[in-house]
């Protein structure tokens, strides 16, 4: 299926996605995308179906090709001060915040978003499916934070984070039952699985 480029007639638009909401570690991550109008792609996809090596074979392309974008985060304590739909969204606050370019116009992954700076938004479910600045987004969000947690790995070997990127696989939560939690878990979070 071929991503759209456009929702808007803007020039300007920026797509909105982030990366981490279920992990039970480190920050949630955000990216925000604009494109050119006449971006291709034909390998661009919503990050969750593409590989690894997929998704960082395109990360340095969308870097490239953008007219700007930006990745910021949230850590794993803000998290927990003010849940993850709202640090989700703080997120994608400040990686608009750190654009170069003022979009003109915004489109997000999902149904959730708090207006930022009176531009006006569009919130669109499995959007990362369906516009190529929300794929692209998800990209950049998901191999920004899956570096992160490979680092984040170096520091608290024994979780897997290398491989399981902080997602609540039957080896982590083993891990914290045996050694316990890191400075990096996301306390308000169901950590060892056990039904409430």
């Amino acid at each position: 299926m071929n991503l759209l480029p456009n929702f808007s007639t803007f020039e300007f638009e920026c797509g909105c996605d982030e990366a981490g909401r279920g992990c039970l570690a480190g920050p949630v991550v955000a990216a925000a995308v604009i494109l050119p109008v006449d971006f291709v792609c034909p390998q661009l996809n919503d990050s969750k179906q593409l590989t690894e090596k997929q998704r960082n074979a395109l990360r340095p392309i969308i870097e490239r090709e953008a007219i700007a974008w930006a990745v910021a985060e949230v850590s794993n304590i803000e998290i927990d001060e003010i849940n993850i739909l709202n640090a989700s969204i703080l997120a994608m606050h400040r990686a608009l915040d750190k654009l170069d370019v003022l979009p003109e116009f915004i489109i997000v992954d999902g149904n959730r978003f708090k207006a930022y700076n009176d531009i006006p938004h569009k919130t669109i479910v499995k959007g990362d499916s369906k516009y190529l600045s929300i794929a692209a987004a998800s990209v950049l969000a998901k191999t920004h934070r899956d570096e992160l947690m490979i680092d984040l790995d170096l520091k608290y070997p024994g979780y897997g984070w290398r491989i399981n990127k902080a997602y609540p696989t039957k080896k982590h939560r083993e891990a914290i039952k045996l050694f316990g939690t890191t400075p990096y878990h996301r306390m308000t979070y169901n950590l060892l699985g056990k039904s409430k």
